[in-house]
Protein backbone atom coordinates (compact mmCIF):
# COMPACT_ATOMS: atom_id res chain seq x y z
CA UNK A 1 0.00 0.00 0.00
CA UNK A 2 1.14 3.50 -0.64
CA UNK A 3 -0.29 6.64 0.90
CA UNK A 4 -1.22 8.20 -2.41
CA UNK A 5 -3.27 5.18 -3.45
CA UNK A 6 -4.72 4.09 -0.10
CA UNK A 7 -8.21 2.75 -0.57
CA UNK A 8 -10.83 4.48 1.54
CA UNK A 9 -12.20 2.95 4.72
CA UNK A 10 -15.35 1.94 2.82
CA UNK A 11 -13.39 -0.37 0.52
CA UNK A 12 -12.53 -2.49 3.58
CA UNK A 13 -15.93 -2.06 5.30
CA UNK A 14 -14.24 -0.29 8.20
CA UNK A 15 -16.67 1.09 10.78
CA UNK A 16 -14.16 2.75 13.14
CA UNK A 17 -13.18 5.72 10.98
CA UNK A 18 -12.50 8.20 13.79
CA UNK A 19 -8.92 7.61 14.88
CA UNK A 20 -7.84 9.41 18.07
CA UNK A 21 -4.21 10.49 17.93
CA UNK A 22 -2.23 11.74 20.91
CA UNK A 23 -0.82 15.27 20.61
CA UNK A 24 2.14 15.26 18.22
CA UNK A 25 1.15 11.93 16.60
CA UNK A 26 0.21 12.05 12.92
CA UNK A 27 -0.67 8.79 11.18
CA UNK A 28 -0.34 8.36 7.44
CA UNK A 29 -3.43 7.36 5.44
CA UNK A 30 -2.17 3.76 5.33
CA UNK A 31 -1.63 3.70 9.10
CA UNK A 32 -5.12 5.15 9.69
CA UNK A 33 -6.58 2.37 7.54
CA UNK A 34 -4.73 -0.30 9.55
CA UNK A 35 -5.69 1.23 12.92
CA UNK A 36 -9.35 1.53 11.86
CA UNK A 37 -9.38 -2.11 10.79
CA UNK A 38 -7.78 -3.22 14.07
CA UNK A 39 -10.36 -1.23 16.06
CA UNK A 40 -13.10 -3.02 14.10
CA UNK A 41 -11.53 -6.37 14.98
CA UNK A 42 -11.40 -5.41 18.66
CA UNK A 43 -15.07 -4.39 18.36
CA UNK A 44 -15.99 -7.92 17.26
CA UNK A 45 -16.53 -7.00 13.61
CA UNK A 46 -14.12 -9.17 11.61
CA UNK A 47 -14.44 -9.54 7.85
CA UNK A 48 -12.27 -11.13 5.21
CA UNK A 49 -11.53 -7.61 3.95
CA UNK A 50 -10.13 -6.65 7.36
CA UNK A 51 -7.93 -9.74 7.39
CA UNK A 52 -6.71 -8.97 3.85
CA UNK A 53 -4.72 -6.20 5.55
CA UNK A 54 -2.71 -8.87 7.41
CA UNK A 55 0.25 -10.85 6.12
CA UNK A 56 -0.73 -14.55 5.81
CA UNK A 57 2.10 -15.45 8.20
CA UNK A 58 1.30 -12.70 10.73
CA UNK A 59 1.29 -13.25 14.49
CA UNK A 60 -1.44 -12.19 16.92
CA UNK A 61 -0.39 -12.29 20.57
CA UNK A 62 -2.21 -11.48 23.78
CA UNK A 63 -1.99 -12.93 27.31
CA UNK A 64 -4.05 -16.00 26.40
CA UNK A 65 -2.95 -16.79 22.85
CA UNK A 66 -0.02 -16.65 20.47
CA UNK A 67 -1.54 -17.31 17.05
CA UNK A 68 0.85 -17.48 14.09
CA UNK A 69 -0.50 -17.83 10.57
CA UNK A 70 -3.79 -16.91 8.94
CA UNK A 71 -5.89 -19.90 10.06
CA UNK A 72 -4.97 -19.30 13.71
CA UNK A 73 -5.19 -15.52 13.95
CA UNK A 74 -8.38 -15.36 11.83
CA UNK A 75 -10.06 -17.83 14.21
CA UNK A 76 -9.17 -15.59 17.16
CA UNK A 77 -10.89 -12.59 15.58
CA UNK A 78 -13.97 -14.52 14.43
CA UNK A 79 -14.16 -16.20 17.84
CA UNK A 80 -14.37 -12.90 19.70
CA UNK A 81 -18.00 -12.06 18.74
CA UNK A 82 -18.94 -15.71 19.25
CA UNK A 83 -17.95 -15.42 22.93
CA UNK A 84 -18.66 -11.77 23.68
CA UNK A 85 -21.54 -9.48 22.77
CA UNK A 86 -21.60 -6.61 23.07
CA UNK A 87 -17.99 -5.58 22.74
CA UNK A 88 -17.59 -1.87 23.27
CA UNK A 89 -14.47 0.23 22.83
CA UNK A 90 -14.47 2.60 25.77
CA UNK A 91 -11.53 4.65 24.52
CA UNK A 92 -8.51 4.49 22.26
CA UNK A 93 -5.58 6.77 21.54
CA UNK A 94 -2.72 6.22 19.12
CA UNK A 95 0.46 7.17 20.98
CA UNK A 96 3.07 6.38 18.31
CA UNK A 97 3.02 6.51 14.53
CA UNK A 98 6.24 4.50 14.28
CA UNK A 99 6.65 0.84 13.50
CA UNK A 100 5.14 -0.61 15.57
CA UNK A 101 2.18 1.74 15.72
CA UNK A 102 1.21 1.95 19.40
CA UNK A 103 -2.26 2.53 20.75
CA UNK A 104 -3.80 2.62 24.20
CA UNK A 105 -7.11 0.75 24.19
CA UNK A 106 -9.81 0.26 26.78
CA UNK A 107 -12.37 -2.33 25.73
CA UNK A 108 -15.43 -3.72 27.51
CA UNK A 109 -16.30 -7.34 26.77
CA UNK A 110 -19.64 -8.85 27.84
CA UNK A 111 -19.80 -12.65 27.93
CA UNK A 112 -22.67 -14.06 25.88
CA UNK A 113 -25.22 -16.26 27.56
CA UNK A 114 -27.73 -16.02 30.37
CA UNK A 115 -25.28 -14.39 32.78
CA UNK A 116 -24.03 -11.20 31.13
CA UNK A 117 -20.66 -10.87 32.87
CA UNK A 118 -18.69 -7.85 31.66
CA UNK A 119 -14.98 -7.10 31.94
CA UNK A 120 -13.06 -4.01 30.90
CA UNK A 121 -9.52 -4.60 29.68
CA UNK A 122 -6.96 -1.83 29.36
CA UNK A 123 -4.13 -2.63 27.00
CA UNK A 124 -1.35 -1.32 24.84
CA UNK A 125 -1.73 -2.54 21.27
CA UNK A 126 1.36 -2.71 19.08
CA UNK A 127 0.83 -3.07 15.34
CA UNK A 128 3.97 -4.01 13.39
CA UNK A 129 3.76 -3.40 9.66
CA UNK A 130 5.75 -5.29 7.03
CA UNK A 131 7.41 -3.90 3.94
CA UNK A 132 4.26 -4.68 1.94
CA UNK A 133 2.20 -2.41 4.20
CA UNK A 134 0.29 -5.26 5.83
CA UNK A 135 0.15 -6.18 9.50
CA UNK A 136 2.83 -8.74 10.31
CA UNK A 137 2.46 -8.74 14.12
CA UNK A 138 -0.14 -7.46 16.55
CA UNK A 139 0.40 -7.57 20.29
CA UNK A 140 -2.50 -6.88 22.65
CA UNK A 141 -0.61 -6.25 25.88
CA UNK A 142 -3.08 -6.22 28.78
CA UNK A 143 -1.83 -3.64 31.27
CA UNK A 144 1.12 -3.36 28.83
CA UNK A 145 2.27 -6.90 29.62
CA UNK A 146 2.49 -10.26 27.90
CA UNK A 147 3.20 -13.37 29.97
CA UNK A 148 6.66 -14.87 29.88
CA UNK A 149 7.95 -18.35 30.47
CA UNK A 150 7.76 -21.79 28.93
CA UNK A 151 4.47 -22.85 30.55
CA UNK A 152 2.53 -19.72 29.62
CA UNK A 153 3.92 -19.78 26.07
CA UNK A 154 2.90 -23.45 25.68
CA UNK A 155 -0.62 -22.62 26.94
CA UNK A 156 -0.91 -19.64 24.56
CA UNK A 157 0.17 -21.76 21.58
CA UNK A 158 -2.20 -24.57 22.56
CA UNK A 159 -5.05 -22.07 22.68
CA UNK A 160 -4.11 -20.81 19.21
CA UNK A 161 -4.18 -24.37 17.84
CA UNK A 162 -7.47 -25.30 19.56
CA UNK A 163 -9.67 -22.26 18.75
CA UNK A 164 -9.70 -22.91 14.96
CA UNK A 165 -11.41 -26.27 15.67
CA UNK A 166 -14.42 -24.48 17.20
CA UNK A 167 -14.67 -21.23 15.25
CA UNK A 168 -15.94 -20.83 11.71
CA UNK A 169 -13.78 -18.61 9.53
CA UNK A 170 -15.52 -17.91 6.23
CA UNK A 171 -13.80 -18.95 3.03
CA UNK A 172 -15.81 -16.79 0.62
CA UNK A 173 -17.23 -13.28 0.56
CA UNK A 174 -20.77 -14.74 0.57
CA UNK A 175 -20.08 -16.77 3.73
CA UNK A 176 -18.48 -13.70 5.31
CA UNK A 177 -21.51 -11.51 4.53
CA UNK A 178 -23.83 -14.17 6.00
CA UNK A 179 -21.83 -14.29 9.27
CA UNK A 180 -21.72 -10.50 9.39
CA UNK A 181 -25.52 -10.28 8.92
CA UNK A 182 -26.04 -12.84 11.72
CA UNK A 183 -23.80 -10.82 14.08
CA UNK A 184 -25.62 -7.58 13.26
CA UNK A 185 -29.05 -9.23 13.70
CA UNK A 186 -28.09 -10.21 17.26
CA UNK A 187 -26.92 -6.69 18.21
Amino acid sequence: MSSSSSPPFEAYQIKNTTINEAPGVKLSADQRLLVGSVLDLFSGNPTLKHLALWSPSALFADPITSAAGYDRFAAQWYGLPALFRPIQIQSHRVTSAGNPIEMQLENRYTLRGPVKTAQTITSVVRISVGGDGRIERLEDRWNDKLPEGVVSEAFRKLNAMTVPNFVTVPKTEAEDQKLKAEREKVE
